[in-house]
């Protein structure tokens, strides 16, 4: 693309894929969308930038991801609330953001985290499904209980590894 037009920056071929990614996940789901793009953001040049500054500028946590950089302090919920306040999101944008970012398998890491579908990348409700489904008890498998382990209750055979972020919607504490 940046060769063909000469205007597009790695942000636009980023945003391109994700509108791609959007449209695949849904259309798999069998709902035909089309998210519109319009190239052409102009980023600042290398010697206008100070690339050091850059590194305070690192998250420490995007529940949207299910990132965490340092343990202690807020809760990791608190930091997603957090963070949707700032991007304006209301409670069900956020609620589906994450849900629908689950089943997409987008986690920054690549981990199976609240990826709680066998249908990974089709656009579902898969992730409330299951989360919600009473069938699975949740425990803490770490110290610090930001990572739950979801089990079958009757068989206690583990089904899905999640964090405190993706078990929030499953639950009345916020």
């Amino acid at each position: 693309m940046q060769r063909a037009s000469g205007k597009a920056s790695l942000a636009d071929i980023i945003v391109l894929a994700g509108v791609v990614g959007v449209e695949q996940a849904a259309a798999a789901a069998g709902v035909s969308v089309n998210v519109p793009f319009t190239p052409g953001r102009v980023d600042a040049l290398p010697e206008q930038t100070d690339v050091e500054s850059f590194d305070l500028l690192q998250p420490l946590a995007d529940g949207f991801r299910n990132y965490r950089r340092i343990e202690g302090g807020v809760s990791t919920e608190t930091l997603l609330i957090d963070k949707a306040q700032q991007l304006t999101l209301t409670a069900p944008e956020m609620t589906v953001l994450v849900g629908g970012l689950r089943v997409l398998g987008a986690n920054y890491d690549g981990s199976k985290h609240g990826v709680f579908t066998d249908r990974v990348g089709v656009l579902s409700n898969d992730f409330f499904v299951n989360l919600l489904d009473m069938a699975t008890v949740w425990k803490a498998a770490d110290d610090h209980a930001e990572l739950f382990t979801g089990s079958d209750r009757k068989t206690g055979e583990a089904k899905y590894s999640a964090t405190r972020v993706d078990l929030v919607f499953g639950s009345n504490s916020v």
